[in-house]
């Protein structure tokens, strides 16, 4: 039969869980990372999984299917809910790493000057959610859009990265709504020379890429650009 049921990119999909939280009937899992219909029938094809799902993956489409059977998901929750708890899936952004390092002889005080390190940041407002869409300082700049976890993991990070950029940053996994629209306004709008994305490793990161150039794409210019991805435990990843 021919009925409404959900649909979901596993491109766009960042492997954070919240819709197979917020399926009620169990049609979705997290199957390497990523959100997977589980099984045709088991999904009613309302749509409670698309307000969870913070990249706009899941969408309802209508198509050729087996009917929803109330009767298998309820079977399907007794089964469950009989099993010994499993494992929380756990995004691979949020899953805990300890990082092993020299130890230093001891910890500088706060405000102690260090000669050879200085910050290269060079305006403010830095967030993405807070800087103006038009601004002095980002005609004829070189714009880093960066998340904001990579300063604290890439320890040259004022040095290579942001020296003669203007830096703005975000964190497409806590923050509300998508930035495409504030990033293409801030290209279209201004007289970038240079786009450069630094992300990490990690799959929700991918948010904050993915509206980069998309806004880049948008904006209908030709801008040189480049992604840099930071790994956890704190090497550019080539």
């Amino acid at each position: 039969m021919k009925r409404k049921i959900v649909e979901i990119d596993a491109e766009k999909c960042n492997g954070c869980g919240l819709c197979a939280k917020a399926c009620h009937e169990g049609a979705i899992a997290m199957v390497d990372g990523k959100a997977r219909l589980v099984k045709d029938d088991y999904c009613d094809g309302m749509g409670d999984c698309l307000p969870a799902c913070p990249t706009g993956a899941i969408t309802i489409t209508e198509r050729e299917a087996a009917a929803y059977d109330e009767k298998a998901v309820a079977q399907r929750k007794a089964e469950s809910q009989a099993k010994p708890a499993a494992v929380p899936h756990i995004c691979p952004g949020k899953m805990a790493r300890m990082i092993t390092r020299e130890t230093e002889d001891s910890t500088p005080q706060l405000g102690t000057p260090t000669p050879t390190l200085t910050s290269q940041l060079r305006q403010w407002p830095v967030q993405i959610k807070l800087v103006p869409v038009k601004a002095p300082w980002f005609d004829g700049a070189k714009l880093l859009v960066a998340a904001d976890c990579t300063a604290y993991a890439y320890a040259n990070f004022h040095q290579e990265l942001m020296r003669g950029r203007i830096t703005i940053i975000g964190c497409p996994k806590l923050d509300e709504g998508d930035y495409t629209e504030k990033l293409t306004a801030i290209l279209t709008q201004n007289e970038i020379k240079e786009l450069v994305i630094v992300r990490m490793e990690v799959p929700c990161c991918g948010g904050l890429e993915r509206a980069a150039t998309n806004a880049l794409k948008a904006s209908g210019k030709f801008i040189p650009w480049r992604v840099v991805t930071v790994a956890i435990d704190g090497h550019i990843i080539d």
